[in-house]
This record gives C-alpha cells, sequence and structure tokens, in this order.
C-alpha cells in the first residue's frame, strides 16, 4: 500500500487498484448533509472499509468529520483503535467470549441479544456504554420480538449498562417502494416507546435516500461512501471511488472455430485477436463474470472470452487498436465509465462482493484524501 508508487514498483505490477480518498470523503461529507451534519452521519468501516484499506479510510473520514465508526469485529475493532485515538468505534457483532478486548481499545459493543446484555452488565457495571440492537424484521441480529417484550417488562435488565444508542436494520431499504421499510419503521418507533431514550439510528446508505422520517439521530452509511449505488435503478449520486486495471500479457492471433480457455468453453466466430490480462478469481475478478463481462482498452470495451481462470482472463480486442492492445499495456476493470456496480451486474452479484473481494495481488495506490 502506498500514496507514491516508484516507477519500478509500478513496473513490476500486473495490476494496480487506485483508491481515491477525497472521493470517500466527498461522499461522506454528501450523505451528512442529507442527513443534516456531520454529528448525525456515522460510516461503517467492516471488512476492512470494504476492502479498500480501513488503515487509510478510516483517518480520511475522520478528517473529513466523522466521529462514529461501525466495525463487525472485536479484531477489527482493535485494529481500528490504533490509527483512530479518540474516535468512537462500535462493534456490530457484539462481545462473543470476552470484554477485555473492548475495554483495552475503547470499543462500543453493539449487544443483539439478552444473552450479550447480561454478559455486558456484568462487565459495563455503569461504566462502559454499548448500543442496543432491535430487530425489526431482517431474522438475523438483534433481539427478537420476544426479548424485546421481555426487556421493556424488565427495564432493570439495562440496569448499569448506559445506552451509547439503539439500532435497526432495513431489509429492503433498496426498494423504496417496499412495504416493509415503513413496516420496519413502525416497529421501530414502537420500541423505542418501550426502551429508555438514547440516540436512535436504523438508515444504512439506501436507508438515506427513504427520507427524514428514516433518518432518526443518526445514519450509518457503508457501501455508498466507496461508490455503490444507493438507489438502484437511478444515477448513481456517489462519487467513483476505485479504478482497478490489471496488465495484458500476451496477445495472439487465432483462427475462426479454434476456441479459448478452459473447457473450450468460447469458440471464434471469426478470425480475431485474444489478449491474456493478469487478473482472475484469485483477484477478485469472479467466475461468474465469464463471457459476460468487458474490459476497458484505449476507452473501448473489449468482451471477455471464455472462462475467467484463478489468474487470468482472455478478451477480444479484434475491434481495438492493435497499438493499443499489446503487451504490457493495461486493461481497465474498474473505471470511471465502468463502475463496480457495472462489473457487479455483469458478473451477476452486487458491488459489495466486487469491492471486497478485490485481491491483495494489486498494487493499492492511495491518492487525495480531505487535507
Amino acid at each position: 500500500m502506498t500514496a507514491t508508487p516508484s516507477p519500478r514498483m509500478l513496473a513490476r505490477a500486473s495490476s494496480v487498484l487506485e483508491i481515491d480518498l477525497e472521493a470517500v470523503a466527498a461522499n461522506w461529507r454528501a450523505l451528512a448533509a442529507l442527513v443534516g451534519g456531520p454529528s448525525r452521519c456515522a460510516a461503517v468501516v467492516k471488512a476492512d472499509a470494504y476492502g479498500l484499506g480501513a488503515a487509510f479510510v478510516a483517518p480520511a473520514l475522520l478528517r473529513a468529520g466523522c466521529e462514529r465508526f461501525f466495525v463487525a469485529t472485536i479484531a477489527e475493532g482493535t485494529a481500528l483503535r490504533r490509527v483512530l485515538k479518540d474516535a468512537e468505534i462500535a462493534v456490530l457483532n457484539g462481545p462473543v467470549a470476552s470484554a477485555v478486548p473492548f475495554k483495552a481499545a475503547r470499543l462500543v459493543p453493539v449487544l443483539n441479544d439478552l444473552a450479550q446484555l447480561a454478559f455486558w452488565r456484568r462487565f459495563a457495571k455503569g461504566e462502559h456504554r454499548a448500543m442496543l440492537h432491535i430487530d425489526t424484521g431482517m431474522n438475523r441480529l438483534g433481539l427478537p420480538p420476544g426479548e424485546l417484550d421481555r426487556l421493556a417488562a424488565e427495564p432493570g435488565l439495562l440496569d448499569g449498562v448506559p445506552l451509547a444508542a439503539i439500532l435497526s436494520h432495513l431489509a429492503c431499504a433498496e426498494e423504496p417502494d417496499n412495504p416493509i421499510n415503513e413496516a420496519q419503521r413502525a416497529d421501530f418507533l414502537a420500541a423505542l416507546a418501550r426502551l429508555p431514550k438514547a440516540p436512535a439510528s436504523l438508515a444504512g446508505s439506501s436507508g438515506i435516500y427513504l427520507g427524514p422520517a428514516y433518518h432518526f439521530d443518526f445514519a450509518r452509511p457503508g457501501a455508498a461512501l466507496y461508490g455503490v449505488n444507493p438507489v438502484p435503478g437511478r444515477p448513481n449520486p456517489m462519487r467513483s471511488v476505485v479504478r482497478l486495471k490489471a496488465r495484458i500479457l500476451q496477445v495472439r492471433d487465432v483462427d475462426r472455430d479454434r476456441s479459448v480457455g478452459y473447457g473450450a468453453a468460447h469458440r471464434m466466430a471469426h478470425t480475431g485477436r485474444i489478449a491474456t490480462i493478469a487478473a482472475g478469481y484469485a483477484d477478485g475478478w469472479l467466475r461468474s463474470g465469464s463471457h459476460r463481462g468487458t474490459v476497458g482498452i484505449a476507452g473501448k470495451r473489449a468482451p471477455i472470452v471464455g472462462r475467467i481462470s484463478m489468474d487470468l482472463m482472455t478478451v477480444d480486442v479484434s475491434e481495438i487498436d492493435p497499438r493499443a492492445a499489446t503487451p504490457g499495456a493495461f486493461a481497465d476493470l474498474i473505471d470511471e465509465t465502468y463502475g463496480v456496480d457495472e462489473a457487479a451486474a455483469a458478473a451477476g452479484t452486487i458491488g459489495y462482493e466486487i469491492l471486497t473481494g478485490i485481491g491483495r495481488r494489486a498494487l493499492r495506490i492511495y491518492r487525495g484524501g480531505p487535507g
């Protein structure tokens, strides 16, 4: 990982991932403006900031004004504390086996059931804050209805646990017309009425775009920070964050009716040229994108043909200028015009999986970032 790679590093790289930290910060600022200001917008940086490097992304967000961060695991929180000295860091999975790391790294657990609440109460003794997660329809993490009923009937179960926030999570926020959204909001309001007063949070990236009724005290955007479209089917309001390019290793002429790649899964319909590119599913370029995706070379799109393998993919460059499609040149896998959502659609998945799956073989270059 570097901000200023040397010419030698670039010359040796088979693939390069450029991450625009200023774009991440700009996306956060835009979302914060929608929900009413910096104090009302957290940032989700779990899974190493969706694969882009939390050690670089989180400080850029902090400089932009973000003060509250969410991770998934204790290990992620402990690592993040090394680079964020004073910001609030909440752990979505809650305490698992020990409370010691939470105290040492000053982490805030998200309590997902009464067992976690009881565990944390024994440790907290009125001194260590926690967040409470209420399940309003995901049936994943969070207090289910029966446990919420018990907690409402026995408020003493919260004695000694200062509440930093009460959370829930929308299941269908990317579908603005889905009635489940309003049902969950209503259930969340009902739950809040039965619990001690604390800051409330319901909306993630897409939930922010459902409107002010879903914003509550603060929002928790994640994928949108990294350029994933929070409003599918509409123009992406987020700035592009990543550019991924991989080296062309070889270009060859292939006759009509000759096969390409494993399983002879592609057969040439005409005599043409095939370029082999140094990226495969070990680099996060999913095998499911075989025969479907494209790469950019000299401003044109070239189709992926044949099966994507572990380290390589093959593309038909018959329509690309031979002076551009040449060994040593780079092909653009993700850029400003073909983003993570387009790459995900070609592979039959979502942008989250594309981002978190980008392999570590790519030379990572961090650019920008607020001063």
